[in-house]
């Protein structure tokens, strides 16, 4: 089986690309690397050919690492409403101190919609949850010390590198099959717990619990499964264009062979970054989330 992990990159469909670029440097450190177009072959691969040269820009938390932030220039989607939807719902960002981010973006375009708390299943993981920009959830999580269930990344920065992304579809259970199957990741105990940002979104009592589970990746990364509430809307392309708000998230992969999975369009070798002379494909998950997969 193939082994998956870790997170390459995150990709934000933007409705406004410099203004993203410039928050995101104010208030969270992160420094754009690269610029450009998305070339026709990259759009052939997505199967949406109007993306070619459109503008898009790669981020890296003070410009280092290797777990991008891309923005990609998108029309916006007024339909699109955090947290009521299939497929990727937000990133989880590692922080040196939740408190300290929650002060540095009052006042900011960044809207707060879960202040800074420890979590419902752990004393030990402090965590916010903000829409940036282009209506993307971001968790700010810091962990105020190493816990031996997760093998988590150090915050080297601030506000440092996505490490979980959270992927809502119709169970954990099929999700977590999904990922299993495919792409060797082996199932988690599925865990009820409380989720503020997914109750509100769904206008269910703060208490809810929610069945999630902590899907472990190669690389300090993790992806987490969540059951999503009855009336979910699904995840999907409008247009031609990117879905809204968290588009894609691109994984390493050790090999794209034996995964039996079905992939959108033919795979293809890319040599700008994120991908740097890779093969990559991308195909769907079960909650509709588009997953791009970069081999070696």
């Amino acid at each position: 089986m193939p082994k998956l992990g870790p997170i390459a990159c995150v990709t934000i469909a933007s409705p406004d690309l410099e203004r993203s670029l410039q928050l995101y440097r104010e208030f969270l450190g992160y420094e754009c690397v690269a610029k450009g177009e998305i070339s026709a072959e990259l759009s052939r691969l997505w199967s949406l050919p109007k993306l070619s040269g459109r503008r898009y820009a790669l981020t890296l938390p003070e410009g280092q690492g290797s777990t991008y932030i891309r923005f990609v220039q998108s029309p916006p989607d007024a339909a699109y409403q955090a947290f009521r939807h299939m497929g990727w719902n937000a990133a989880e960002i590692m922080v040196q101190d939740t408190d300290a981010v929650a002060k540095r973006l009052e006042g900011s375009p960044f809207k707060v919609i879960g202040p800074p708390a420890d979590l419902s299943f752990s004393d030990k993981i402090r965590a916010m949850q903000v829409l940036g920009p282009s209506n993307e959830a971001l968790y700010l999580t810091a962990f105020k010390e190493k816990l031996p269930i997760f093998d988590t990344p150090d915050a080297n920065h601030f506000v440092d590198r996505t490490f979980i992304v959270i992927v809502g579809g119709p169970s954990v259970a099929q999700l977590s099959t999904f990922y299993a199957r495919h792409l060797g990741v082996a199932h988690e105990p599925i865990l009820p717990a409380v989720v503020s940002v997914l109750s509100r979104a769904h206008g269910l009592p703060p208490d809810t619990l929610h069945d999630i589970a902590a899907l472990k990746l190669s690389g300090q990364s993790f992806i987490e499964a969540d059951t999503m509430p009855a009336g979910t809307l699904p995840r999907e392309s409008k247009n031609g264009e990117l879905p809204a708000a968290i588009s894609m998230i691109s994984f390493g992969i050790d090999s794209l062979a034996d995964t039996g999975l079905t992939f959108l369009s033919t795979p293809v070798q890319l040599e700008a970054a994120p991908y740097r002379g890779r093969r990559v494909a991308l195909c769907a998950g079960a909650g509709g989330e588009l997953i791009e997969l970069i081999e070696g």
